[in-house]
């Protein structure tokens, strides 16, 4: 073999290294490139589920804010029934209580009052056991 055999021989032996180099050089570019790109999606799909979970939380607290405002609203619309019904009761209590003193001073219609709810307490009651008292002025006595 001459010299320039050898060299030729040298040279292809030169380049079949650089090109294993460069196919290894790829081969490992590629699987560090699949690496990243697992890894990253594994990071992007983690951050997405904080996300959500996050979301979910805040919804949930939104709902529940609302549960307890439409409550409130609820339970303030009630109580200003309940208002409305105790101010009636009480302007219709104040209203008898007027209409009796005036039934008081006409002796006639006061007998006659008494004597309708002596009789009337005495049908609801199976047993009337008690006293009525009255006015000295309507003589009235029940035992």
């Amino acid at each position: 073999m001459n010299d320039a055999d050898v060299s030729k021989q040298i040279q292809q032996m030169v380049r079949f290294i650089r090109q294993e180099a460069e196919e290894k050089a790829n081969e490992i570019s590629v699987s560090a490139e699949e690496e990243f790109n697992i890894e990253k999606l594994q990071l992007v799909e983690a951050e997405k589920k904080k996300i959500r979970q996050e979301y979910e939380r805040k919804e949930k607290q939104v709902d529940i804010r609302k549960k307890i405002e439409y409550s409130m609203q609820l339970n303030a619309s009630r109580i200003k029934v309940l208002q409305a019904q105790d101010d009636l009761v009480n302007s219709m209590k104040d209203a008898a209580a007027k209409e009796l003193l005036n039934v008081s001073r006409d002796h006639h219609s006061y007998k006659k009052l008494l004597k309708e709810l002596i009789v009337q307490v005495s049908r609801t009651q199976v047993c009337f056991p008690g006293f009525v008292f009255c006015q000295s002025i309507t003589l009235c006595r029940f035992y």
